[in-house]
Formats: C-alpha cells, structure tokens, sequence
C-alpha cells in the first residue's frame, strides 16, 4: 500500500471457514445469525488494514465433491460434463458471496467483491498463476477486499477448485500481513481420536501435521484440516503468523484482529 498512516497498520488476512459460515452438511444452509455478527466484528477496525477470503461450505463442497472439480479428468468429471459442474458450482458459490457482501454491507462496512476465478489460474489442480494487484486497489481506495474459494480455469484439466485457504496462502508474500486468522467452528487444530479424548494443539508443528487425518462426514475437496494444517505452516515460514480460531465465541476475531492472543491453535512466523 502507498505511503501514510494505512501502511503503517496491522494488515490481517481474515478466511471465515464454510463450517462457520454455513450447516456444511445440509446443502446451501446459512448460518445467518453467526455471520451478522462476525461481519460487525470484521467492520469494527478502520478500513484499508484488513483482507477478507470466505469458503464455500454447504454451498460449494457438496457440488464439487459430486462433479469431482478437485480431481483429474478420468477420476472425476470431463469435458462437457466437466465443463457444466463447473458452471453450477460457480454459481452456487457465489450465492454465498452475496449473503457475506450483504452482511459485511449492513454492517457497515465497504466490502469490495474480488472474483477469484478472473484473476486466478490453476495447472493440474494446482495455483499457478494470480493477480493479487485488485486486492492491493481496493486496500488503497479504503475499500474491504472479499474473495472467496471457487472454480477457476485449470490449463490441464479445464476447470478445478482454488480454495480460500490457497488464495489466503498467495496473499501473503505480497501483503505481508502480521497475522493470517482461520475462523473456524471449532475453538482449534483437534488432536486424538474422534471417539475418546480429544484435546487442541495449540502449537502447529510439523509433528503436528504429520498425525493429522481428515475429518471424515462433512464433504471438504480443500484438504481438510491437514491441508489447513500445512498452509498454516507455510504461512509461519513467509514470515507471518497463522491462527486457527473459533467463530462462534463473541469477541474472538475482533480480538485476534486488533492482535490480541487469543485461544486456538497457532503457526508462528519464522518457525521451520
């Protein structure tokens, strides 16, 4: 950002998660309440500090696990097929982004809409190409940049999914936020077995990647929380902090946000 007293703030990256957001296992449910909320939190600290990425939940994870957008042609959907499961996930995505606008709108805030997919370019399923100059434009009119996990085109398989917690990944070496907060429905990283006692790993190490499994119920074509895990941990190593934290205690993100220690589990910058 150029010169004066915005570039002198705390710059935070904040990715709401689809399991706070919405019932990621009933289709397209918000949760509305929650998001009300958490949007007068994001809008409570002056603009041009703070980034915002959300997932899709209920509304997108459901269609891409069905057309298999996170995998090859051949193991999930191809051409035409392919092509049409795209379009109906985007479409669906962007149902949420709206409901998120609006809230951050009522508010209060200035949200500003980056479409992922316009600016992004997968290979393979993978980030090959981004444009992260929108999100720097929005920061230097004042504005509140919102992106969102999507479908975007892949130049091997066509079309495949960036998910939020990717584009939260990519901003950082161009941003350089103090911190990178995952809010999630959970107060942390949960460690032990699902049917005993379970307790929160309160630091990220590469340990604690390692013994991680995904989540089984919920469909999630991102990674799960290993996935969340490992960019956690790329993120520390490009000099940010990374935090995993709970959307549904009032005050937490306001908090995390002003750089307040705040309960979950956490990356720290520069840890190997």
């Amino acid at each position: 950002m150029s010169g004066g007293a915005a570039a002198d703030r705390l710059r935070v990256i904040v990715k709401l998660g689809g399991s706070v957001l919405t019932r990621k296992r009933e289709v397209e449910r918000l949760r509305p309440k929650i998001l009300s909320r958490l949007a007068r939190e994001l809008v409570a600290e002056p603009p041009g500090n703070l980034v915002l990425v959300h997932g899709a939940g209920s509304f997108g994870h459901p269609g891409a696990q069905r057309f298999g957008l996170a995998l090859p042609p051949g193991m999930g959907t191809d051409g035409p097929h392919r092509a049409r499961g795209a379009a109906i996930v985007s479409a669906e995505v962007r149902r949420l982004h709206v409901a998120v606008l609006r809230a951050l709108v009522d508010a209060g805030g200035s949200p500003w809409s980056i479409p992922v997919a316009t600016h992004a370019r997968n290979a393979a399923g993978a980030l090959a190409q981004f444009d992260a100059d929108p999100f720097r434009d929005a920061l230097e009119r004042g504005l509140l940049p919102v992106s969102f996990g999507d479908v975007v085109p892949d130049e091997e398989w066509g079309s495949s999914i960036l998910s939020a917690d990717t584009i939260a990944l990519a901003l950082v070496p161009v941003l350089h936020p103090a911190r990178v907060i995952f809010v999630s429905d959970v107060p942390g990283i949960l460690e032990g077995s699902s049917r005993g006692r379970r307790s929160i790993a309160s630091e990220v190490t590469e340990e604690v990647v390692e013994r991680l499994t995904s989540t089984p119920g919920a469909p999630d074509v991102t990674g799960g929380i290993r996935g969340k895990a490992k960019v956690m941990r790329a993120i520390a190593r490009a000099g940010s902090d990374a935090g995993l934290i709970s959307g549904l205690t009032d005050g937490a993100l306001l908090r995390a946000i002003r750089g307040e220690f705040v309960y979950g589990s956490w990356a720290h910058a520069g840890t190997g």
